[in-house]
């Protein structure tokens, strides 16, 4: 991929990379919360909303502009 003029290299090469890790974080923050009634363990609240936050956190905001 063609570099853009005045963006950063990681931008345009990392950023599928980068997106998909994200992904990973989230689809894992997901599944603990959303288990977390059937092994009824409110720890795992907690864990996935951790992780839902780092997630949130990670997301770079020009990933959400295209």
């Amino acid at each position: 991929e063609k570099l853009k003029p005045g963006s950063y290299p990681h931008v345009c090469c990392c950023r599928k990379k980068c997106l998909l890790f994200n992904d990973v974080v989230l689809i894992i923050a997901t599944l603990h919360t959303g288990l977390s009634r059937t092994a009824k363990s409110f720890e795992m609240i907690l864990v996935g909303r951790l992780l839902e936050g780092i997630g949130a956190g990670r997301t770079p905001p020009h990933s959400m502009l295209m």
